[in-house]
């Protein structure tokens, strides 16, 4: 199994939703990081819960999905 997959696997086996800490450590950013985008609007989807913010493992991977490139000069769909 890839690191990936058991990464994955991990987060799975409690909720399917993730903190945003958790989910910053799935994609591999920093916690400000995270938020900053949930800022501007450019990271991926989140939900609120109460007054809790919380990612669907489903929608980091989508997002995760649509952020490859084949080239650093490529631009980004903004």
């Amino acid at each position: 199994m890839t690191e990936k997959n058991t990464r994955a696997e991990e987060a799975r086996k409690g909720s399917p939703f993730l903190t945003t800490k958790h989910a910053a450590h799935y994609l591999y950013l920093s916690r400000r990081t995270l938020e900053k985008m949930r800022l501007i609007g450019t990271g991926p989807r989140f939900r609120k819960h109460g007054r809790f913010v919380r990612y669907h493992i489903d929608e980091l991977d989508a997002w995760s999905q649509g952020q490859s490139r084949n080239s650093t000069s490529d631009r980004e769909n903004r």
